[in-house]
């Protein structure tokens, strides 16, 4: 009798901890499922949950951000690794840590600094009104731009094409963003600073079906224009380096190679710098076989084209330097990196004058210029035409802070729209040979900044801004070129030698102050009451 009982009260014990067992598991999951729920319809915060009695360690309490990261973790992809799921911690961390410091509860992603930069009353500066006289070319308000519907690439002027606009449209309105961009160039700038039209213009160039290739006549290395449906142009620069080389120490300035991300990533410097005298350039990823080869009526192009061992379309043209089957251009089989800038208007619409720079360098292997010899040599040309009045010069010493930060020595030449004489800016053409170098700096490209010791007061802020925390100016660059269709443009050590650098030309300026007895000598305002 007694071992009966014992056997019973066993099993009852047995199912009693079995209820028990399933009971918590019971109330564990309602808790799991129906608490967070009630938290996101409810907006509770931590201290209610832990008012409930959820344990300070729950997953509950890590709220949704941890949630999230596990599933990053678990499921990052069927070929991911570690090293994967590492850098998206990482990542997300960084989102993380960037919110709860920058944003603090506002809820809002933090802010671009490219955004802030042009936001800064420094890039808020009025430029000076613009009359008629000031504009690059008066357009006639009712001349249409279209194409023939049958698909042929001809322009309609307005007296072939309709005479009525659609409704809130003008007559401007139907040019492409070429044109546009055509038509705005004044005395002032080549763009405005906020330009609803760069986008669709880059865009353009790196999208646009290209109707026709040529080499471009002149210069040391190969160049090709190319042609859209639009009667669009742009200049094309193939890519000749990959990222990371560096030219080699013992080549001279004037044999260098000419680079396609250099042309890129000097465009939006330049706007950075707020200068704006640089054409509009994007990266673009060409077929050699159907965007040149097949339909290129350069015959002297057409010839050059072969298939190399490796099985790749190859081609090198006519021209003074690496145009030869050992310097060929190669595509991976027939895709070919390169940099389209917009063309600027026509010498034959718009003269443009070319002026022999003051510090050009000798282009001789042993030979120095006179800048080089005389350190007075700025007391000379304050006096010469046309640097002896206006801005040519501080202008001139603009372009000598671009060139210096991407080191670039092969600015023998710039240009000028005739049309505007001495009172205008000076174009920043032909780029390519910038960003060859990072590990050293080429201080003689600073020769007319150190010796004339002058310098625009809005440039020189502006310098200074960039070299803040808050507008790193690798920083900016680095999210500028980040919208490129060839982005990574530049190798990392390209960006922080920019700063390197910057740091460097407000060391020149901070030197001509010192020994300065009149400081409005070196800093010439240009803002007065504007800034």
């Amino acid at each position: 009798m007694r071992r009966r009982l014992q056997t019973l009260f066993q099993r009852k014990c047995k199912v009693s901890l079995l209820f028990l067992l399933f009971l918590a598991l019971l109330v564990h999951l309602v808790m799991d499922l129906v608490l967070p729920a009630a938290c996101r319809r409810c907006g509770c915060d931590m201290e209610a949950l832990k008012a409930l009695g959820v344990p300070s360690g729950s997953p509950v309490l890590a709220g949704p951000k941890k949630l999230n990261l596990r599933i990053l973790q678990d499921f990052s992809g069927s070929n991911s690794s570690l090293e994967k799921s590492s850098q998206l911690q990482g990542r997300a961390g960084e989102l993380g840590h960037q919110r709860q410091h920058g944003e603090g509860n506002t809820g809002r992603t933090e802010r671009s600094k490219l955004e802030a930069l042009f936001e800064h009353p420094l890039y808020n500066i009025p430029v000076p009104a613009v009359t008629e006289t000031d504009k690059l070319f008066v357009v006639n308000p009712m001349e249409k731009f279209s194409l023939r519907s049958s698909g042929s690439d001809e322009w309609v002027s307005s007296s072939k094409a309709e005479t009525l606009l659609p409704t809130g449209k003008t007559a401007y309105d139907t040019y492409p963003a070429w044109l546009k961009f055509h038509v705005g160039i004044n005395r002032h700038e080549l763009y405005p600073r906020r330009d609803p039209l760069m986008p669709t213009l880059l865009r353009d160039l790196a999208t646009q079906r290209i109707v026709s290739s040529v080499q471009k006549s002149g210069g040391t290395q190969l160049k090709l224009i190319m042609t859209f449906p639009n009667f669009g142009q742009a200049l094309f620069k193939p890519m000749k380096q990959t990222r990371d080389q560096e030219t080699p120490i013992d080549f001279f300035y004037f044999s260098d190679f000419e680079r396609h991300n250099a042309e890129i990533a000097a465009f939006h410097l330049d706007r950075i710098l707020d200068f704006r005298r640089i054409p509009p350039v994007s990266g673009r990823l060409v077929n050699i076989t159907k965007e040149i080869r097949d339909i290129t009526t350069d015959k002297k192009l057409a010839k050059t084209f072969f298939i190399s061992p490796a099985g790749n379309v190859c081609f090198y043209g006519e021209c003074s330097y690496y145009c030869s089957t050992e310097h060929a251009l190669c595509g991976k089989p027939d895709r070919l990196e390169g940099s389209m800038a917009a063309l600027l208007p026509d010498k034959t619409l718009a003269k443009r004058r070319s002026w022999r720079s003051p510090w050009r360098r000798s282009y001789h292997k042993s030979k120095k210029a006179e800048w080089e010899l005389n350190p007075n040599y700025c007391a000379q040309v304050r006096q010469t035409p046309p640097y002896d009045r206006g801005h040519r010069l501080l202008d001139l010493i603009d372009m000598t802070v671009l060139d210096f930060l991407m080191g670039n020595m092969d600015r023998h030449h710039y240009e000028t729209f005739e049309k505007f004489g001495n009172d205008t800016f000076l174009l920043h053409l032909d780029n390519g040979r910038g960003f060859g170098t990072h590990s050293r700096d080429e201080l003689s490209i600073l020769a007319p900044l150190q010796q004339c010791c002058s310098i625009k007061k809005s440039t020189y802020l502006r310098l200074q801004l960039l070299a803040t925390p808050s507008y790193r100016l690798s920083d900016l660059l680095r999210e500028a070129l980040a919208t490129d269709p060839l982005a990574p443009v530049l190798a990392e050590p390209h960006l922080r030698a920019l700063d390197r650098r910057l740091g460097k030309v407000l060391a020149a300026v901070g030197h001509c102050l010192a020994g300065a007895a009149h400081p409005d000598k070196v800093l010439v305002d240009d803002v007065g009451s504007r800034v």
